[in-house]
C-alpha cells in the first residue's frame, strides 16, 4: 500500500512537473515572436538594394544604402 501511495505521489509530481515546463516553452515562444517586428525597407536610387529604413541615407533625389552612393549620385 505504502508503494502505491509513493508512486501516485512520484506520478503526480512529474505530471505537474511537465505542465509547467510546457506553459514555460509556450510563453518563451510567444515573448520571442512578438519581439521580432519586420524593420521598414526602402530601395536605393542609385543601385536598387533594399536596405532598413533606419539604415539608409537620405539625400535631395532619395534615398541611398551609403554615404559613398550619396556622393556618386549627387555631387
Amino acid at each position: 500500500m505504502k508503494f502505491l501511495l509513493i508512486l501516485l505521489v512520484a506520478l503526480v509530481g512529474i505530471f505537474l512537473w511537465r505542465s509547467n515546463r510546457q506553459a514555460e516553452v509556450t510563453r518563451r515562444r510567444q515573448q520571442s515572436g512578438a519581439a521580432a517586428t519586420p524593420l521598414a525597407m526602402v530601395c536605393c536610387t542609385l543601385c536598387s538594394v533594399h536596405v532598413p529604413l533606419v539604415d539608409a541615407v537620405q539625400g535631395s533625389k532619395g534615398l541611398y544604402c551609403s554615404a559613398d552612393h550619396l556622393r556618386c549620385a549627387e555631387p
